[in-house]
């Protein structure tokens, strides 16, 4: 990637070397120039619509060999055959997906 120079940037994009140097200037100090063109999301957006919380733990390493077998025989990832299981589980025990969510919704 070839960087430009600022006389090229100001030939392209009219903006100045100056004009840069006072939106740095600004941007530290918090100062946005604009309005935003669409709604502003800091953050990854939800991927199923509602508040999510990481979970992890650690296995052996034979293990999580065994997990990432499985789960390319059955074409997922391993974050999506580890959801599977615990929904799996999870509904088996009576505890299914919108009785989690119900009891979620009450607790917030």
């Amino acid at each position: 990637m070839r960087v430009i120079t600022a006389q090229e940037a100001e030939e392209r994009f009219g903006i100045s070397e100056a004009q840069i140097e006072q939106w740095e200037d600004d941007l530290s100090k918090g100062v946005f120039h604009g309005e935003p063109q669409s709604e502003i999301a800091v953050g990854r957006p939800l991927m199923f619509g509602e508040i999510m919380r990481q979970v992890g733990f650690k296995e052996p390493l034979r293990k999580v060999k065994a997990i990432d077998a499985r789960a390319k025989q059955l074409g997922m990832r391993r974050s999506d055959y580890l959801r599977y299981l615990v929904d799996k589980d999870l509904e088996a025990a009576g505890l299914s997906d919108s009785a989690c969510r119900a009891q979620t919704e009450a607790f917030l």
